[in-house]
């Protein structure tokens, strides 16, 4: 089976700042894979690097098979990858529906979902579908960041800490659509600094320090590997 992701070697550099140091990943279709570390281990510079996002790039990026390291983030994009940054970027001046609608299908990926699919997932965007983007609540907005994603037709989504800063009712949410994305097929790579949401959610986990990866094991190994984690995120 081909996997959704493939980095082997990967280097990232901001300007003169050299970022990453040779990250070795593999994402299996359907997989909900976390990227856990300390605040500048690396890990958002990991899915900005996926994306084209941040400056040179060497080593390899295979997405679905297909080398990506020497492409523009408009043609990486278009081979499946949705990212949600940190930020969000939700527009202020549009409403909630008219922020969704906003990114156009990707070429080359699968059909979208719909709509009418978006507000069934996400009941309170379609209370909200007429509301600006500012008055949408932190949760509301996150879920608008993900739902955009989602009807382009993007398989592979890149999350950086969706859950933080939010009420626990809304991460319970979101938990809840991971969990439902999953079991639509779609893979998932989660940057997350809280530890309690992604533990339960991931069927792997990758450890970041110092630009590189420096643990990874599957769920069924999480009990065994607490007192690592302990010593290097200090959960």
């Amino acid at each position: 089976m081909t996997a959704a992701l493939e980095i082997k070697g990967l280097e990232a550099w901001y300007g003169e700042s050299h970022v990453l140091h040779g990250v070795d990943m593999v994402v299996q279709p359907g997989e909900v894979v976390t990227l856990l570390g300390r605040n500048g281990a690396g890990r958002t510079t990991t899915l900005r690097a996926i994306m084209g996002l941040t400056g040179a790039r060497k080593g390899s990026i295979l997405v679905n098979g297909v080398e990506t390291i020497s492409m523009a983030t408009y043609r990486i994009a278009h081979h499946g990858i949705g990212y949600c940054p940190e930020e969000r970027g939700i527009f202020a001046s549009l409403s909630c529906e008219e922020n969704l609608m906003l990114p156009p299908q990707l070429k080359g990926a699968g059909a979208g979902m719909s709509v009418e699919e978006i507000y069934d997932m996400f009941p309170n965007l379609a209370e909200r579908r007429h509301s600006q983007g500012t008055r949408l609540s932190g949760g509301e907005q996150q879920m608008l960041a993900v739902a955009r994603i989602l009807r382009t037709g993007a398989k592979l989504l890149l999350l950086d800490e969706i859950s933080e800063g939010l009420a626990p009712v809304i991460v319970q949410a979101l938990a809840r659509m991971i969990h439902m994305l999953r079991s639509k097929g779609y893979t998932v790579v989660m940057v997350e600094q809280n530890f309690r949401f992604a533990a339960p959610l991931a069927d792997r986990f990758y450890v970041m320090e110092h630009g590189r990866i420096v643990e990874k094991f599957g769920s069924a190994e999480l009990e065994a590997k607490m007192p690592v984690l302990h010593e290097l995120l200090g959960v």
